[in-house]
């Protein structure tokens, strides 16, 4: 193998943790090749970026996701036994079971409105408090709504809001954060767990076609249905991504923040406008850094050779910022996205690719529909924001803004207008 295609002797992960998501597009603007090599956790790696990447990183006759998920996430983020461990019959068997409860226009409408409902109930009691941490705030408003929407009921919601942000907080670092994420996930897979054993002991009951009904009769390509574990790993991957949605309500408030014009523009009643927003926020902020699989077969990209059983990577964040497919990649315009909708493998913020059949998150359009419901709300609250720490580490994985953004004086809204909280699309 010509020199500049073997894989570098030395590894990579300190420098990943060190630099985080600027790690792999540094690598990428120093290197002439399509792809960039390196080694992570001892394994060869090699780096793709653009959408034609996207294509053959989703194709399953290139790249597996089986092997690829490190132990640190499943035990964290994914759960052991999740649909994003699966391939081929297995995957396309249960991968329907989450596209039919989080995709189509009724099923998003359904979430939103849940939320929406939620935030309404909530915000007026904020205008009685000295300050609000608003990351904290929208995360028990995500659970408690995402939850009555999924049939699953709720004791200690704040624990429960608690736990789904940890088990996202913690996937990608060592230390406290990782370990209160692995305690969060034993601790919420017990839970759900013993749920649906009740449910199908007849001790509880499951609201007919909602998620936790639809968990508990799944049967998978073996004709089984799903073990209690399984149930409460995949409930799980239902509810906590819409959870993590306050990440980007954060973020939200920190575009607002810096921008007074988007303030005024997103407080209006325009949901081309609103849907725009959601697209940039998603783009301009950070999330997650890059997705892993694991090639099935020697492989050759753009001329160069990737050996089977190597580990390939796909730049999210190095995507999302790269000037040949973003004018001004660092500045935050969601009127970039008001007449050129992005295109399916462009824009990959939560993966891409095909969603009913592939690895893409089938909950995207809740995400984009609850952004498009809550940004508004957002900017037509009124409050002030105190001094704070309001820096986006981009070394931190997964990112976030460090107070948590902090408001104060919050004064009840009006009342939604009418149709703010449905979804578009």
């Amino acid at each position: 193998m010509d020199e500049s295609r073997r894989p570098p002797l030395a590894d990579s992960s300190l420098a990943l943790l060190a630099k985080g998501y600027a790690w792999l597009p540094d690598r990428r603007r120093r290197t002439a090749s399509p792809v960039v090599r390196t080694r992570l956790m001892g394994q060869h790696a090699v780096a793709l970026h653009g959408p034609e990447a996207v294509r053959f990183f989703y194709d399953e006759r290139h790249v597996e996701r089986a092997t690829a998920l490190p132990g640190p996430v499943l035990s964290t983020l994914f759960g052991h036994g999740a649909v994003h461990t699966l391939d081929g019959q297995a995957h396309r068997t249960r991968k329907p079971m989450f596209v039919s409860l989080l995709t189509g226009p009724e099923a998003v409408a359904g979430v939103v409105d849940h939320v929406a409902t939620v935030w309404d109930e909530t915000v007026p009691s904020w205008s009685g408090r000295p300050s609000v941490v608003l990351f904290d705030e929208v995360s028990r408003i995500l659970t408690r709504g995402v939850c009555r929407w999924a049939g699953v009921p709720l004791g200690d919601a704040d624990q429960v809001a608690r736990d789904l942000v940890a088990m996202v907080d913690g996937f990608a670092t060592p230390g406290p954060r990782h370990w209160r994420a692995r305690r969060a996930r034993a601790r919420s897979e017990a839970w759900l767990g013993r749920l649906v054993e009740e449910v199908r002991d007849g001790e509880a009951a499951a609201p007919t076609g909602s998620a936790l009904d639809v968990v508990v009769r799944h049967r998978d390509a073996d004709g089984r249905l799903l073990d209690p574990h399984t149930a409460a790993v995949e409930l799980l991957n239902i509810v906590r991504p819409t959870v993590a949605v306050c990440w980007f309500v954060s973020y939200a408030a920190h575009a607002l923040h810096r921008g007074a014009h988007l303030r005024e523009r997103l407080g209006e009643d325009d949901a081309a406008y609103a849907v725009a927003f959601a697209h940039e926020l998603r783009r301009f902020y950070p999330f997650a850094p890059f997705l892993g699989g694991r090639a099935v077969t020697d492989l050759e990209w753009q001329g160069e050779p990737i050996p089977a059983g190597t580990l390939v990577l796909l730049d999210l964040y190095g995507q999302n910022h790269d000037p040949d497919l973003w004018a001004d990649p660092y500045t935050f315009r969601p009127e970039r996205f008001l007449n050129r909708p992005p295109e399916r493998d462009e824009l990959i913020p939560q993966g891409g690719g095909d969603r009913a059949a592939g690895h893409r998150c089938p909950g995207e359009d809740i995400t984009i529909a609850l952004l498009r419901a809550l940004g508004p709300r957002l900017a037509r609250l009124d409050y002030t924001v105190p001094h704070q720490d309001l820096r986006i580490p981009l070394n931190r994985l997964p990112s976030r803004v460090r107070s948590g953004f902090v408001i104060e004086g919050v004064r009840a809204p009006a009342p939604a207008r009418r149709g703010a909280g449905r979804a578009v699309g």
